[in-house]
């Protein structure tokens, strides 16, 4: 992690939430009032992929690919109870919990108030979130949480690695049981895209920038040039996904509360069920805590990618993992509370640490 990121939330991290909202304001006005700006840019796709759209989701997730210190897998055998946790967590239960609550809600709770084919749409992009765990943020609620960084860097390299393995069929299956037929190649083509492409890049840049100039440089100076791409990257898209969405979220605003609801549930559930594993296993706070936020929060940044690429950027799919960006940081700024308070649960300290 560059100095910067080690010492404080970032200033758009921090307000993402507000960000996300004036964004979402800023894409209806559009298109409600200037229509011709996303009608033009419309005209620019590729095998039913936007090309600005996916200009942008590249700026949004290099950056953070080149965060990611893959040598660190090298200390993977020390002290692995914490990274049995997040991955059973993150891919033996996250994505199943978040398809079960999403129907439940969807589908029988909130029945009369969403129609079943728009229904069927916003879980599929539930379980986008739900099969994306965090990659970048989680460095953010890992420093919160005084966690211990070279650990973290090791479970996100991890999960990185098993998201290029992963993350396809879990969503093919799950997508499947819902009636909703993907193509294995166009999913694919998704995460070749939006997830191997960028983080090829990211691994290549950091090899050559280091060898160069330095692994500190690349850390310190290197690194921080990019701090705020991800937020614009992300916040330009989702500008775009409202301008094509506007029509649909003036006629049912009400739906990206009801949409919010299950999406928070599974928050606090996964990192409850994270948080006391690692205390069953007698793990310090500062590798538990980390492996509870990483569970919690999602690599939303991919789940838009992917639902744009699949549904379209004008799906309710779409506008699914758009809201679970808007809750997700007031939720985990809470989780993150909840996890500072109840520091004394854990031991304090613990011989089986990865050292930096």
């Amino acid at each position: 992690m560059s100095k910067k990121e080690s010492t404080e939330i970032g200033f758009f991290q921090k307000y993402l939430t507000v960000w996300v909202a004036l964004c979402m304001v800023a894409g209806v006005l559009i298109g409600k009032f200037l229509p011709e700006i996303p009608a033009f840019l419309n005209q620019f796709e590729y095998a039913n992929v936007s090309i600005p759209v996916a200009i942008l989701i590249w700026v949004m997730i290099y950056p953070m690919m080149m965060k990611v210190d893959f040598q660190s897998i090298k200390n993977v055998g020390k002290n692995p109870k914490g990274l049995y946790v997040t991955w059973v967590v993150n891919w033996l239960i996250k994505p199943f919990t978040m398809y079960a609550i999403a129907a439940f809600f969807f589908y029988v709770v909130f029945s009369n108030f969403i129609a079943p084919d728009l229904a069927r749409e916003y879980l599929a992009g539930a379980v986008l979130l739900g099969a994306a765990p965090c990659t970048a943020m989680v460095f953010v609620w890992s420093h919160l949480t005084k966690g211990n960084p070279a650990y973290t860097v090791v479970q996100v390299a991890t999960n990185d690695l098993i998201i290029l393995i992963a993350f396809v069929p879990i969503v093919k299956f799950l997508l499947g049981v819902s009636d909703i037929s993907v193509p294995w190649e166009t999913l694919i083509l998704s995460v070749v895209l939006f997830v191997v492409i960028p983080l090829a890049g990211g691994i290549l840049t950091r090899i050559v920038i280091s060898k160069r100039k330095g692994v500190e440089y690349f850390e310190n100076q290197f690194l921080p040039k990019f701090d705020n791409a991800t937020i614009v990257g992300l916040l330009l898209t989702l500008v775009l996904l409202f301008a094509f969405q506007g029509e649909v979220l003036l006629n049912n605003p009400l739906h990206i509360v009801l949409i919010a609801v299950p999406l928070i549930i599974q928050t606090f559930l996964i990192f409850a069920i994270a948080y006391f594993a690692s205390k069953v296993l007698k793990l310090p706070h500062n590798i538990a805590a980390p492996a509870a936020m990483i569970g919690a929060s999602n690599f939303f940044e991919l789940a838009v990618a992917v639902a744009i690429a699949l549904f379209g950027i004008t799906s309710p799919a779409a506008i699914a993992t758009v809201v679970g960006v808007l809750v997700e940081v007031p939720v985990m700024l809470i989780l993150v509370k909840i996890a500072n308070s109840t520091r004394d649960w854990f031991p304090r300290s613990s011989t089986e640490t990865i050292k930096e």
